[in-house]
């Protein structure tokens, strides 16, 4: 763990200095996304709540997933690979790249520098929900909003339908007064 963790914080902090991590560079979230994306493991349960809280949320808005690995050697490559074809295609206005939480080995496909690149080049926002609370990545620093979990994740990248609906119904009322 102290190597990684090393490699790590070296990353970090030559990631940072070239400016990767800025506020300036952090686009907003559209407040109401026609599409949104998925970066992820088909076996992944963030996957699964991702999907539930955005069901929950936001049902009319259509989903397009993007599989890829999300652990082991191969991962960042595969990650880097779903993220470009997202890139490619701009069919989802906002992109949600998540997994659930592990240690630092498991969640390591995320501290990948072609992944933090990649991320940065990204024409559409993007939201990072891997791991928990208390887990940080490269990739969370440079994603447009930081998840603490994946479901977090989805909270941000949509509205809450009924909360929308309520909002109509007050001015409905108000207006009928």
């Amino acid at each position: 763990l102290g190597a990684l963790y090393a490699a790590f914080e070296a990353l970090k902090t030559r990631l940072a200095a070239e400016g990767l991590f800025d506020n300036q560079l952090k686009r907003p979230l559209p407040a109401h996304p026609k599409v949104i994306g998925i970066v992820t493991s088909l076996q992944a349960a963030a996957l699964r709540d991702v999907l539930t809280t955005l069901r929950r949320r936001a049902p009319q808005i259509p989903v397009v997933l993007y599989p890829t690995q999300v652990q082991g050697d191969t991962a960042p490559a595969q990650i880097v690979a779903a993220i470009e074809a997202a890139s490619r295609r701009q069919d989802a206005d906002v992109l949600i790249v998540c997994r659930g939480g592990g240690s630092i080995e498991d969640l390591w496909a995320f501290n990948s520098e072609m992944l933090a690149r990649t991320l940065a080049q990204a024409p559409m926002p993007v939201v990072c929900g891997v791991g928990h609370e208390t887990d940080f990545t490269i990739a969370d620093f440079v994603a447009d909003r930081r998840a603490a979990t994946p479901s977090n994740a989805a909270e941000m990248a949509v509205p809450d339908l009924r909360e929308i609906l309520a909002g109509l119904d007050g001015m409905r009322q108000h207006l009928q007064t």
